[in-house]
């Protein structure tokens, strides 16, 4: 928030930080969750190779229509408001995914649940932005992006477990010796009903964003809870003038688009959304929905293939831990510079490994140490900074709306990537399409090296003002 962060409340604000990153607990299990079913499915509805792209790929459809209303709802209803819709719409889904009797069923529930991880991609890290010190702010909203990691490997962990549990269970109850015994992949659906309800309870917790209610002219309401996160009342008046002062540069423009379509806002939504999109094309996602299929193919068991899911898992979660500690301190553009250039490294390598295996006769451990570095460096920069830059980009009034945006794009190359990675690894071979991913690597480095502005250590209003003055030039 302000520039002193001297009289901060930090356990209070890493307390709601922490609340409101719980979605991203959901965002993470309910995309890598899909990675141990999509064999199970596959073989229990006959699907071909597009329609297994369609069962990655239909949370990814919900995830855009999420998208598509989160930043209009956290800007009208409240962020607090929406965060529990979040937990309502990955509650109802879980249950469902568990019960369905059909295809049809299933995929409608998992469309339930993308929308679900839609709304929480752009809410949640929006909330942490606007309750953390300009000083801890990269830290606070990648906890966001360390509960996704978190949110990965529980998912791989389930998984691996109800995978094996299956082979021994035997119960009377027809009900649960079918979720957990025959079909085991609507035990790994259905296991996000737990952390979905906790979070739906736990955001029950936390106030609104200080930031919203200032917009919406609530200001009594904006200072009880700004007096919570700063411990002197001379620091709750500074925020709340530089908050207003930033508001009143806009007064004269009653629309949002027409804030929006500002030159500098404008730039700042083009560049976001080009880096949302270009990080798709990376090969992250293709990693997460599909490993354990890709290991399959260099001759892993369906075991084998998915404890080292649960190894890449692990080494993303940890790694973002890392991240976390440091972006504050080194920066997000170096971030970017270190690890992308990893990641281009690393994909060769899994590319290399693809053609030359036999000839050479690697081994699979050569292909997991090129995933995990691979997993790594993607872990420390572009997971760890989206995020962080998408919802410290935009202008207070209309934060929400231009995330939505923005973030719209991430979800469009998403279920670009799940639909097409089936069908790319099919016909440009794996290699093929490791070194393509590779390439996409050099226009996301260029956009953050020439375009972005290095936002660490700056308050929300100095970013804004920032992009305002790009406005006037």
């Amino acid at each position: 928030m302000s520039k002193n962060n001297r009289s901060i409340n930090m356990g209070y604000v890493a307390f709601i930080s922490f609340v409101a990153a719980l979605g991203g607990l959901l965002f993470g299990y309910d995309t890598a969750v899909i990675s141990g079913t999509v064999s199970q499915v596959t073989e229990q509805f006959g699907l071909n190779t597009m329609q297994g792209g369609w069962y990655v790929g239909c949370a990814l459809v919900g995830s855009i229509v999420g998208v598509m209303f989160a930043g209009r709802l956290s800007d009208h209803l409240g962020r607090k408001l929406t965060m529990i819709l979040s937990a309502v719409l990955f509650t109802s889904s879980a249950i469902g995914c568990a019960f369905s009797a059909s295809l049809d069923q299933l995929v409608l529930w998992r469309i339930v649940g993308g929308a679900g991880i839609g709304v929480v991609s752009v809410v949640c890290p929006l909330y942490i932005s606007e309750v953390s010190p300009a000083s801890h702010r990269g830290r606070l909203v990648s906890l966001y992006q360390l509960a996704i990691t978190g949110g990965f490997l529980v998912a791989y962990l389930i998984n691996f477990f109800l995978l094996n549990l299956s082979t021994d269970i035997s119960s009377s109850n027809v009900t649960v010796q079918k979720i957990f015994g025959a079909e085991p992949w609507r035990g790994m659906l259905g296991a996000e009903t737990l952390p979905a309800l906790l979070f739906f309870v736990v955001t029950f917790l936390i106030p609104e964003s200080p930031r919203w209610l200032l917009v919406k002219a609530k200001e009594n309401q904006a200072t009880s809870i700004l007096s919570k996160i700063f411990i002197t009342k001379e620091d709750v008046l500074h925020q709340i003038a530089e908050t207003k002062r930033i508001l009143q540069m806009q007064t004269g423009t009653k629309s949002d688009w027409k804030v929006l379509m500002q030159p500098g806002f404008r730039k700042a939504v083009i560049i976001g959304s080009a880096i949302a999109v270009l990080g798709q094309f990376m090969g992250v996602n293709a990693v997460l929905y599909y490993g354990p299929s890709i290991f399959e193919s260099s001759g892993l068991s369906s075991g084998d293939s998915l404890f080292y899911q649960s190894l890449i898992g692990t080494v993303n979660m940890l790694t973002t831990v890392l991240a976390l500690l440091i972006i504050d301190k080194v920066g997000r553009k170096m971030l970017v510079y270190v690890g992308v250039s990893g990641m281009i490294v690393s994909l060769s390598l899994i590319g290399f490994y693809f053609v030359f295996a036999d000839a050479l006769g690697l081994s699979s451990v050569f292909l997991l140490v090129f995933f995990l570095a691979y997993i790594f460096f993607c872990a420390a920069s572009i997971s760890a900074v989206i995020f962080v830059f998408l919802s410290e980009m935009y202008p207070t009034r209309i934060r929400g709306f231009a995330m939505s945006i923005a973030t719209l794009s991430l979800w469009i190359g998403t279920f670009l990537i799940g639909q097409l990675t089936p069908w790319m690894l099919e016909n440009l071979t794996p290699a093929g399409t490791f070194f393509l991913f590779a390439v996409m690597c050099f226009p996301y480095m260029f956009i953050v090296w020439r375009l972005m502005p290095e936002t660490t250590g700056k308050s929300l209003e100095e970013i804004e003002l920032f992009w305002l003055k790009d406005d006037n030039k």
